[in-house]
């Protein structure tokens, strides 16, 4: 079977491709969306699951005596922004344990004008190792970060505000504890705290806390939902229950700096329901650092750590899950306990355990998931250098796909004759829009039937269209101009003698 990569042509990735809107503007309803697609006869899911980049590591470690020489770790952000991708991670130095720990882990700088091939520019900004001359952006302190998560917010009329960051810091109670300090900028570059604090050896006093002053790993996920900030972390204290090892909690806010002392537990996976007790928190199946979204408008979608643990360091792996979210609150699986993707062979770059970064991109035909490596087997041993960052890449959009399912045809005393393999929608609020379809294997004998219902799911006279053409975004060509409803469904119908060669993968309304 060819790779996607054959198929699409490596040239691809220099972004000669067809123009395509930008999907995050409008509605999309994919495929393994069982609240927007919530009605289906006759059709299966079928997740898809990406390839490496032939390129990767396409961020890598710096050369020895840099602020990355030790570490390159995508608990980072990728964001579309001026017209490149802009990269903010995680930079370890080599100075060794001679150092102040948390002052090792600093915010670096990447950008790249194809998404492929990434550039440490010299900002001139933050003072290492007796020069200016790296890719360090300013946080206004030498603040120590293990993970950090940046948006750019234009509904902020504040240009000083108008990038948001998330981190990862700690602080000393007992021992060091991790939480919550956001940042925000007017470039992404030159940064300052919400509030007034300063670091004490790269952490966080305890009298300036943010959040409660138990141990949480923040910044996995940024995003904005509803009028509010929602920040996704990793914590292993009960909730309203007993869970196995790490689970994924929401804090919130609306304001950016003030942020709610209640969280939201937002993903359990079904092994974690099974408590193994007191002092096991390494052990069984978890979730790992969070969810990092892709914030669709409508819809949330999101990339988790799968930690398979184990009583002994050695023993532990990580590899990716994908989960999604209707109400910016509650994520789900699409397949149960699948894998998105695993962790590297040993001997690769992403042995052992990869982690969830916030970067996706849809460039030129491809979906590009970007994430990092940490082999979580070394911990507690000599140092282990960390990995980089890498690309997994799908066809553009292409997540899943619905496709014929004819298990139920012929004979037999429970089968049916041929029936129709159809869905419908959940009903939308629309004005005046425009349909496209995310569809393979369309052709003369294989197509998808359109149709626009009222929200009781009646036709609305006119509707109803064939589409034939397969695309990332073939537009569904209506020959009535009578004004919809305000609220509507659509009906698709897979048609055609060759109709289970058909894969649909999305739908967007414009």
């Amino acid at each position: 079977m060819k790779t996607i990569f054959t198929i699409l042509a490596l040239a691809s990735f220099s972004v000669h491709a067809a123009d395509y809107f930008d999907e995050t503007k409008a509605r999309t309803l994919f495929a393994f969306d069982n609240e927007s697609i919530p009605h289906t006869q006759n059709l299966k899911l079928e997740m898809r699951q990406p390839e490496r980049h032939p390129a990767n590591p396409v961020l890598r470690r710096g050369e020895p005596g840099s602020p990355d020489a030790h570490g390159v770790q995508f608990y980072g952000s990728v964001i579309r922004d001026q017209g490149k991708y802009r990269m903010w991670y995680v930079a370890f130095d080599d100075a060794g344990k001679s150092a102040v720990a948390s002052e090792r882990w600093r915010a670096a700088y990447a950008e790249s004008v194809d998404g492929v091939t990434w550039v440490k520019p010299d900002l001139g900004l933050v003072e290492f190792g007796g020069s200016k001359k790296n890719n360090l952006v300013d946080v206004g302190g030498a603040w120590g970060f293990v993970n950090l998560k940046v948006i750019k917010d234009e509904s902020d009329p504040d240009a000083s505000r108008r990038y948001k960051m998330t981190t990862h810091v700690y602080f000393r109670h007992k021992t060091r504890l991790g939480t919550l300090l956001p940042f925000v900028s007017a470039d992404g570059l030159t940064w300052r705290p919400v509030k007034e604090v300063k670091p004490v050896k790269g952490e966080l006093r305890k009298q300036d806390l943010l959040v409660p002053g138990f141990h949480l790993e923040p910044a996995c996920g940024l995003y904005q939902w509803d009028g509010q900030y929602f920040l996704t972390a990793q914590n292993a204290m009960p909730h309203t229950h007993h869970y196995q090892g790490r689970v994924v909690r929401l804090h919130r806010s609306a304001d950016f700096e003030n942020w709610s002392a209640t969280s939201t537990l937002a993903f359990v996976r079904t092994p974690q329901h099974e408590y193994l007790g007191a002092g096991r928190s390494r052990e069984g199946e978890q979730n790992h650092e969070g969810i990092a979204v892709w914030n669709r408008g409508n819809v949330l979608l999101g990339i988790y750590g799968r930690w398979h643990g184990a009583a002994e360091w050695k023993d532990v792996t990580v590899d990716l899950g994908f989960v999604l979210s209707n109400d910016g609150h509650n994520f789900r699986e699409p397949k149960h306990e699948w894998t998105f993707l695993e962790r590297g062979k040993d001997g690769s770059w992403d042995q052992g355990g990869i982690l969830q970064g916030q970067g996706f991109e849809n460039i030129g035909e491809q979906t590009f998931v970007y994430y990092g490596a940490w082999d979580p087997r070394g911990t507690g041993g000599a140092e282990v250098k960390r990995g980089g960052v890498g690309i997994a890449a799908l066809p553009r959009d292409r997540f899943a796909d619905l496709r014929v399912d004819t298990s139920g045809e012929g004979p037999g005393d429970y089968q049916m004759p041929k029936v129709k393999a159809e869905l419908i929608t959940d009903s939308f609020e629309v004005k005046s829009p425009r349909f496209f379809i995310n569809a393979d294997c369309l052709g003369e004998e294989a197509a998808l039937r359109v149709e626009v219902l009222d929200h009781l799911e009646r036709p609305v006279p006119g509707y109803s269209a064939i589409v034939r053409q397969s695309g990332f975004q073939t537009p569904v060509e209506f020959k009535s101009e009578t004004k919809l409803p305000d609220r509507v469904r659509l009906r698709i119908v897979f048609e055609g003698a060759k109709r289970t060669d058909t894969r649909l993968s999305a739908i967007y309304v414009r």
